[in-house]
């Protein structure tokens, strides 16, 4: 503990010198959970929430561009519009970080790279969580360095928009949707459209997503379905194979429902995700190279949540089905069960709570696993709770990192899982108009997969190798005020990844070596004017290779009359000349603009 003796003398020094009148309340959100869920001020993990009103004001126009505002989060984008991007969390690669919808999980067996396949667009969405850390264990396989939880939208009203815009490069968007409460419960649906021209040779994109949510009574029908045709120059093995394509389709339907008693809640719940991937090596020769990849993932879970005088007990289990039909990888079938428990303790009058829980999974390829944890808190004041976790994360290979064959890239059956063992420990401090949240994390990772090779001539094969250790610090920093009457935000986020292969035995890795070392994320979100919001975002990014980028994005919106919004979207707009991943170049500065309309009846 010696070594962290500077950490906490910081944290009491920053409660004790903020404890002032406040001014600005920001408003409490709940934390949403297939089991336990909690008020955001309760929580004792390390967990950022985007809410629509965040997202409203935002210059992001899509999810992949959103989470890059986010401290610990790393959006590496081949192009723009989000059309291809991987999440990375804390120094993890795409393979290790799981998306869930509505707590839906949408891991892909094929390949982690469709991980952002299924982002729905964010007029749709309610909120987004980013839970980092070994708290994320409780999601289950694929949360072996986070998870995101996007939380779509519930009607509240009767309401349609209709949305157009354009901008750089001829991108032409439109978007419609319709929301109405029904007797029994209520209907939204959408339809959001998108294609460019591309920002450079074979960049183009065609984008389209239908979205639908309708509950009744207890029962709640989530579906959708989304769309990419769009050409990948250098987005794949060599950035100099520039005639590279790709179209993928990916679907979801779900059927929930909700039984509530007194002290027991009890959330069944049937889904299947469907994603179809077809790639093309040379687009204008489709007989070259072509890979047609279709993956369905049918599942049943039930989650139950048991209210009792010391605390909450959640349970669940979940039971899948993956089926893969692929001209490259062949036909595959894998059998998945996954069951949770976790008990939230609730001590010394409330002012402890610790939450112990395990995570056991099956898998018909690599056998039983079980991964435990714990969560604990304590409220050192009513503004100041320091917290701490400590878990084993676990990961299977993907049919991709076993069987796939390619010009550059081969396959290794023989693979085993990767595990890890995580732990964490940060501070809350909450004020009505000051939010803060630092947190210090170790993780060491074995048996980890990636794509190695001895010799630069060679092709990439996926191997486990050595370890990593991963180490850092994070912080976020939430601060309202008024001014001419009207609510100031300011947000900062900093993470520091201190990165380290131990006793590697290869010479080349693709993915373990290029995490973010520097990340800073300014936020100034601010009205001035009754009619008037603008946004600006300062990003910059160190990573461990050496390279560093700075990024200025920034919106403009005004109300032209009660039911219209005009805005103007700038991104890159200094012109900075960076790449994210795989040395594909991001475009220099471009915009957009939008028109909203909204119909109330």
């Amino acid at each position: 503990m010696q070594k962290y003796k500077y950490f906490f003398a910081f944290l009491f020094f920053l409660n004790s010198i903020i404890a002032q009148k406040d001014t600005v309340k920001l408003k409490e959100v709940i934390i949403t959970s297939n089991r336990i869920e909690v008020n955001f001020s309760q929580k004792s993990r390390t967990i950022t929430v985007l809410t629509a009103a965040d997202i409203a004001v935002s210059s992001a126009s899509n999810v992949s561009d959103l989470l890059q505002e986010v401290a610990g989060v790393d959006i590496r984008r081949r192009g723009i519009n989000g059309m291809q991007s991987d999440l990375y969390i804390r120094g993890g690669n795409f393979n290790q970080t799981l998306i869930l919808i509505d707590g839906i999980k949408m891991d892909d067996a094929q390949t982690g790279h469709h991980t952002m396949n299924a982002m729905i667009p964010l007029e749709n969405i309610a909120q987004i969580e980013i839970i980092k850390g070994p708290a994320a264990r409780v999601y289950g396989q694929n949360a072996f360095t986070g998870a995101i939880n996007i939380v779509t939208k519930k009607v509240v009203k009767n309401n349609g928009t209709l949305q157009v815009g354009y901008g750089s490069f001829n991108t032409r968007r439109g978007a419609v949707s319709f929301e109405r409460k029904i007797k029994s419960g209520s209907v939204f649906t959408s339809f959001n459209y998108q294609d460019s021209d591309g920002y450079r040779f074979n960049t183009d994109f065609e984008n389209s997503t239908n979205f639908t949510k309708i509950a009744i009574n207890r029962t709640t029908l989530t579906s959708f379905f989304t769309q990419r045709k769009f050409g990948a120059n250098g987005f794949y093995a060599s950035p100099e194979y520039k005639d590279q394509y790709e179209e993928t389709q990916t679907s979801l339907v779900a059927i929930s429902q909700k039984y509530k008693g007194e002290n027991v809640t009890v959330k069944p719940r049937l889904y299947w995700r469907r994603n179809q991937d077809m790639y093309l090596f040379l687009r204008n020769n489709p007989s070259y190279y072509r890979n047609l990849h279709i993956s369905n993932k049918i599942g049943a879970e039930s989650n139950v949540l048991i209210q009792t005088k010391m605390g909450e007990i959640g349970a669940g289990v979940d039971f899948s089905n993956v089926f893969l039909a692929s001209n490259n990888l062949g036909n595959h079938k894998r059998t998945v069960v996954t069951g949770f428990l976790e008990y939230k303790m609730h001590l010394l009058d409330e002012k402890l709570d610790i939450t112990p829980g395990v995570a056991i999974n099956y898998y018909s390829d690599f056998g039983t696993n079980a991964f435990p944890g714990i969560d604990v808190g304590y409220v050192v004041t009513e503004n100041f709770k320091l917290y701490g976790n400590i878990g084993y994360t676990y990961r299977v290979p993907t049919f991709t990192d076993l069987y796939y064959v390619g010009p550059t890239t081969i396959g290794n059956p023989n693979l085993e899982p990767e595990s890890a063992l995580s732990e964490e420990i940060g501070a809350n401090i909450y004020l009505n108009k000051l939010k803060v949240n630092i947190a210090l994390f170790n993780r060491k990772s074995d048996n980890l997969i990636d794509w190695t090779k001895e010799n630069e001539a060679d092709k990439w094969q996926t191997k486990n190798f050595s370890s990593v250790s991963t180490r850092g610090i994070e912080t976020e920093i939430d601060y309202a005020f008024k001014m001419l009457n009207f609510t100031q935000k300011v947000k900062i986020g900093y993470n520091f990844l201190d990165d380290k292969i131990n006793d590697t035995n290869v010479q080349f890795t693709r993915y373990s070596l290029n995490s973010i070392k520097h990340q800073l994320s300014l936020n100034f979100r601010s009205q001035l004017l009754p009619r008037l919001t603008q946004s600006i975002v300062y990003k910059y990014v160190q990573r461990t290779q050496g390279e560093s980028y700075n990024v200025v994005d920034a919106k403009i919106t005004t109300v032209l009359a009660k039911k219209w919004r005009l805005s103007l979207t700038a991104n890159n707009i200094f012109n900075a000349v960076y790449t994210e991943t795989n040395l594909v170049p991001m475009p220099k500065g471009h915009v957009l603009i939008g028109l909203k309309y909204m119909a109330k009846y």
